[in-house]
């Protein structure tokens, strides 16, 4: 008899094997394979490279060392700030604020932090800043223009157009060639007031100031204590009313003490004591007479 030969061996893999090829060829696994296991095998390296302390601090000092001769060339270094658009009491009130000492190297300016202390200044209204080639901190200052004085009850100071401080004077005189303004809230109503004097222009040096009134209306105080008396809406027109009517009949040269338009349909006049004790005078020799 001829010897059985075993059947022909299946080449198809087995069930185990077929799940273990399918599974090594998802891309999941593809590429951890690629990439995982070299970033892992390498970040086990370095964390036992570092887990020894003396190791660790070597490496920072390494560091340090090379960013601080990077930080601290030559290119790098700030000599000196410039300021522009300032004042010399506004000047040296910005190096006050920002007391750098030079030389530094331009890693260790805050810019934004330098910047926001500069603007907390009450006489700055915009400031800009850059470091110059050469080394130089350029600080550009726009600085803000005195248009009045306000009087308050502490004292006086100088606003701008936008009602903004700047600074307390101590005496009147300090900046006389500015226009007086006085009274509470006066200083969210600045262009308004400027609007006021520029009318009152024709009244030439009788213009003592303005007065802010319960905060709604203005007051314009003249020479001789006389005072217009405005309404709070377009007070403008009414002032240049006054003014016409002065100009016409002379009404503010005769002894007026208040020129009342708050009801600009009826506008009241109020005399003087004087001018009121003469009238009575007069009156009386004028029913004694009859």
């Amino acid at each position: 008899m001829q010897p059985v030969s075993p059947p022909p061996r299946d080449p198809a893999p087995s069930r185990l094997r077929y799940r273990m090829q399918r599974w090594m060829l998802t891309p999941g696994i593809r590429l951890g394979l690629r990439i995982g296991v070299p970033v892992t095998l390498i970040l086990a390296a370095v964390t036992g490279y570092l887990a020894d302390s003396e190791r660790r601090q070597g490496l920072l000092l390494t560091v340090s060392d090379i960013r601080a001769s990077i930080e601290e060339r030559p290119e790098f270094m700030v000599n000196l700030m410039a300021i522009d658009g300032a004042g010399s009491n506004l000047s040296d009130a910005i190096r006050q604020a920002v007391p750098l000492e030079f030389p530094i190297s331009s890693f260790d300016l805050d810019l934004a932090q330098i910047r926001a202390r500069i603007a907390e200044l009450a006489p700055v209204k915009s400031v800009g800043l850059r470091v110059r080639p050469g080394g130089i901190l350029q600080v550009d200052v726009t600085e803000r223009v005195p248009v009045v004085v306000w009087r308050t009850r502490t004292g006086l100071e100088l606003l701008d157009e936008t009602g903004a401080h700047i600074q307390d004077i101590p005496r009147r005189s300090v900046r006389g060639d500015l226009p007086l303004i006085a009274g509470e809230g006066a200083e969210h109503r600045v262009a308004e007031a400027l609007a006021l004097i520029e009318a009152a222009e024709p009244l030439g040096d009788r213009l003592r100031g303005l007065v802010r009134v319960g905060e709604r209306r203005w007051d314009v105080v003249l020479d001789r204590d006389q005072r217009i008396l405005l309404p709070g809406a377009d007070p403008v027109s009414a002032l240049e009313r006054v003014i016409a009517l002065g100009q016409a009949q002379d009404m503010l040269e005769r002894d007026v003490a208040v020129v009342d338009m708050r009801l600009m349909a009826r506008p009241t006049l109020r005399m003087t004591s004087d001018a009121v004790q003469d009238w009575w005078r007069i009156r009386e020799i004028n029913a004694s007479g009859q």
